[in-house]
């Protein structure tokens, strides 16, 4: 098979498509939709975010040490494609789209109240990258909505349809193909 080399860029796919709220649900708060965010470490929990400085969630993040990041489902998908598209400077997002500001247990920034999934985290180091700085943020908590969760009580993606992000498009997972270390399971 005949390969192509292409200029160097962020073709790692598919990303989530994320909603971070941010700020005082009393006071100055926003969302943020980011396709750079990911796990980081497992113990403690962690998860990076990679936001440009001129972003007015930068500036809110990097102030009070807390986001929620959001997990979307897909009828979500124009909600989370406009936090991405309008700055929270001129627009209160939450008012714009509808969208509720719900209180979270372990920060002070607001939760969305319409995602199924919400990570509250603590900003521990904040890199300079070069375009992107990357918070890196302990997740302290996270609360979900109950018909999110499966019969185990994990978070079920199925129930949820996450988005992801690639290449400038929005998708949604498909099918489940397996579990983890299925492959070392006898037939």
């Amino acid at each position: 098979m005949a390969r192509t080399n292409l200029k160097p860029s962020t073709s790692l796919y598919p990303q989530p498509a994320v909603m971070v709220s941010c700020g005082d649900i009393d006071g100055k708060k926003n969302i943020i939709t980011l396709a750079w965010a990911g796990v980081a470490c497992s113990e403690p929990p962690m998860v990076t975010l990679g936001i440009r400085p001129q972003r007015f969630s930068y500036g809110l993040i990097k102030d009070s040490g807390e986001f929620v990041v959001n997990l979307p489902g897909t009828p979500l998908l124009r909600e989370a494609d406009f936090c991405g598209n309008t700055s929270g400077r001129t627009v209160d997002k939450f008012a714009a789209l509808g969208l509720t500001p719900s209180p979270s247990a372990k920060v002070k920034a607001p939760g969305i109240a319409e995602c199924p999934v919400s990570l509250e985290c603590w900003v521990r180091e904040v890199i300079h990258l070069g375009s992107h700085d990357l918070f890196v943020g302990e997740v302290v908590n996270i609360s979900a909505d109950e018909r999110a969760l499966g019969d185990s009580g994990k978070i079920d993606l199925a129930r949820i349809s996450p988005l992801v992000y690639g290449g400038g498009d929005y998708w949604e997972l498909g099918k489940k193909l397996g579990i983890y270390g299925f492959s070392k399971k006898k037939a």
